[in-house]
């Protein structure tokens, strides 16, 4: 969130995501209640939150699936509000999804291959000869191999396991060049070496390109968060490092007992 103290060092530290003023309503719910949240160079920030505080229809805005009513997602500080999904996607704003979006009877390469094609706004007719050479080919098995999948690269995404369905959406992702990530949920549905891996796996994204975070497991969200924003009822109620989120009274109401 922009704060007083935050917009002193604002010129050393411009956000790579911004929301603004975000607001969107669905007849007499206010989803989005003037939400300001940055995700700054090589940090993580979580967002948290209960079932219906209005997550992901957040996450739908910043991605482009969902128009505000008012408010503005700047990337780079461009604005960015009027951009379709897969322009944002080429302007360097990779997301992967809750629920797995992959093309399951495509094989782990060609699902790469077609995330790739797809945001760079390539015909997938060039889709045969790419996979057959090419430098798209080569960024693709490049990151497979840094996520660890490259030795089922021409396993069908169908066959592969739930945690390795995550790697692949990820490996999707890094194809991007992504100036920014937004994951939401990545730990669903994982066990404790399937997360535990995926944990070791975004510590070291954040580097390359920060990551916007939505996350129920909050083992993992304490593990890698740099800060976290809490939002419940549409609205960011705190925002603040691990320890002041731990500490904050509202936040504890909010959740109403359960263990952050």
């Amino acid at each position: 969130m922009i704060d007083s103290a935050s917009s002193q060092t604002l010129p050393a530290t411009l956000p790579v995501l911004a929301t603004v003023g975000i607001n969107k309503r669905f007849h007499q719910l206010q989803a989005s209640d003037n939400i300001s949240l940055q995700l700054r160079p090589g940090e993580i920030h979580a967002l948290i939150g209960p079932n219906g505080a209005g997550k992901s229809t957040l996450i739908m805005q910043i991605a482009g699936q969902l128009k505000p009513d008012s408010g503005h997602v700047l990337l780079n500080g461009n604005n960015v509000t009027g951009l379709s999904t897969a322009a944002r996607a080429r302007a360097g704003l990779a997301r992967t999804f809750q629920v797995s979006a992959l093309a399951a009877e495509n094989s782990v390469l060609q699902n790469t291959l077609l995330g790739c094609l797809g945001a760079q706004g390539r015909r997938l007719g060039m889709f045969k000869s790419v996979m057959r050479a090419g430098k798209l080919r080569e960024d693709a098995e490049e990151a497979l191999q840094r996520v660890g999948l490259l030795d089922q690269a021409h396993a069908r995404a169908a066959e592969i396991s739930h945690g390795q369905r995550r790697q692949l959406e990820i490996a999707i992702a890094l194809t991007l060049k992504p100036k920014a990530f937004v994951m939401d949920e990545p730990m669903a549905g994982l066990g404790t070496s399937g997360s535990a891996f995926l944990i070791s796996l975004l510590d070291g994204l954040r580097h390359e390109a920060p990551i916007l975070l939505v996350e129920h497991d909050m083992d993992a969200v304490f593990a890698l968060a740099d800060r976290i924003s809490v939002l419940v009822y549409g609205q960011i109620i705190a925002s603040g490092t691990v320890n002041e989120i731990r500490q904050n009274a509202a936040v504890k109401k909010a959740y109403l007992g359960e263990d952050i």
